[in-house]
């Protein structure tokens, strides 16, 4: 008679999910000291071009932060930036449906495919200024002039990014959603949105990175308020720190908004995909 083996659990398994942990934080811990030694070597390399130049027109690292801390200390910086937001925001939003909307058909027709390249190709191919200054030319003033310049440059990105996530998706899970009849409050729920969510976000990032630009270029050429309007003041000037210490706070926005919502926001979205933590 064969004696019976004892089974001992594995005590490996016990320990995986610790390390893991542990990674992750570590993880998180080291892309933040990654962001800041990128920005302190980018100021350090700013001084030394500014005290080997030694001209006016390159100042150096003090007297811009000394700008930077007078516009957070100053009630027009945050009136302007609201400005600028808000418009951001309109045509961001305008932009994002009618990407949506034109990625998607593209991505499950291959005849609204080939009619919307066209438009797509061409709204890939002209510069963010020609739309700024034909919107001005055409709307002066008005609020539909930034909204409408921001979509116009913003929309053809946003429809080819989200043209390709659509292309991406697993035809056996389209397939199966139709076999078994899915309602399609299911399918958008638990199909479209978490297959498309990658590209949902990288186009949002692209998105925006293209909206901040055209803005400041409205708002110098056909606008009377908002943070491109304050640099080309600053540019009349000759304040080149000024207008170092604008860049510098929009930039500062920017990266809230990426690193405060963009990304906890995709974490949230992407939560149910597997991470490898080696």
């Amino acid at each position: 008679m064969t004696a019976p083996t004892e089974t001992r659990p594995a005590p490996h398994r016990e320990l995986r999910a610790a390390p893991s942990q542990r990674a992750g934080a570590g993880q998180g811990w080291r892309g933040i000291a990654a962001a800041a030694a990128f920005v302190v070597l980018l100021a350090g390399g700013w001084q030394v071009m500014a005290t080997a130049l030694d001209s006016v027109l390159v100042p150096s690292v003090p007297e811009i932060g000394a700008r930077v801390v007078e516009l957070a200390l100053s009630p027009g910086f945050y009136a302007a930036l609201g400005i600028t937001l808000l418009r951001v925001a309109l045509g961001f939003a305008l932009a994002f449906v009618l990407g949506a909307a034109v990625g998607i058909a593209m991505g499950r027709s291959p005849l609204a495919r080939r009619f919307f390249e066209p438009g797509v190709l061409v709204g890939l191919t002209v510069p963010g200024l020609v739309w700024a200054l034909l919107c001005v030319i055409w709307f002066g003033v008005d609020l539909l002039n930034p909204v409408l310049a921001i979509a116009l440059s913003a929309a053809p990105a946003l429809s080819l990014s989200i043209y390709q996530g659509t292309r991406a998706i697993d035809a056996h899970l389209l397939e199966m959603a139709h076999v078994y009849r899915f309602p399609a409050s299911y399918r958008l729920r638990y199909l479209w949105l978490p297959s498309l969510a990658p590209a949902l976000f990288a186009g949002a990032r692209l998105g925006l990175s293209l909206a901040w630009k055209v803005i400041v270029l409205v708002e110098i050429f056909g606008m009377s308020s908002g943070v491109g309007y304050e640099i080309n003041n600053e540019f009349a000037a000759q304040n080149v720190a000024g207008v170092l210490a604008w860049t510098a706070m929009f930039a500062l926005v920017m990266a809230v908004l990426e690193y405060g919502v963009l990304q906890g926001l995709e974490r949230r979205a992407s939560r149910w995909r597997k991470e490898a933590h080696i």
